[in-house]
């Protein structure tokens, strides 16, 4: 099983990358949020690894933090969340800012993830909720680190959207950045719709 691997980075894409170890390229599919840490081609690389065994395949998930691959387990072990929807879930909010709307109940929050309806976000809250608090060391949760306004959450959860569809960062970026001068409608479903008429 393998659980760590570091290497030099070979290839990135948004959805994986190819990690060399010793001559030896391995695919690991990773979180937006792994993916913005990681260095340019051929730097070196370390990250926590997720094995996954399915019947016709072996597939791993790379995390560049510990957290991140902690909550990836919590979330893979709700009933009807899979690994590649628990990675997703990762790209649409940071690590921290997560494990705090899964422990204060926030499905609000959860479902403004891109794919996260409102069952699956009463789902992960209800099941989490608890190890969630636990995780946090049975205190209150860490505020985030940068506190960011409405504005940049709305941003941040429409660039991942735009990802999600298969757009590249600097196009969705610069899609986003023309749409919040010119839309009047500032709601995230607002941002997306003008972002997608600017792309098209």
């Amino acid at each position: 099983m393998i659980s760590h691997l570091r290497g030099t980075l070979f290839e990135k894409s948004t959805q994986s990358i190819i990690i060399e170890v010793g001559g030896v390229g391995y695919e690991v599919f990773v979180p937006l949020s792994t993916f913005y840490a990681l260095p340019e081609h051929h730097g070196p690389v370390s990250l926590h690894i997720h094995t996954h065994i399915r019947e016709d395949a072996l597939v791993l998930f790379g995390f560049s933090t510990k957290l991140e691959k902690s909550l990836f387990l919590m979330l893979v072990s709700v009933s009807g969340i899979g690994p590649k929807l628990s990675a997703n879930i990762l790209s649409g909010m940071g690590a921290e800012e997560l494990l705090r709307a899964i422990a204060s109940g926030d499905t609000d929050r959860l479902q403004a993830i891109p794919g996260i309806g409102k069952k699956t976000a009463e789902r992960i809250a209800l099941e989490l909720k608890d190890r969630a608090a636990k995780f946090s060391g049975d205190s209150e949760i860490p505020p985030m680190q940068t506190p960011g306004t409405e504005a940049e959450r709305r941003m941040e959860d429409a660039l991942s959207a735009l990802l999600n569809l298969g757009y590249s960062v600097k196009m969705a970026k610069a899609a986003i950045e023309k749409a919040k001068i010119l839309v009047k409608d500032q709601t995230l479903e607002g941002l997306i719709k003008e972002s997608l008429k600017i792309l098209s």
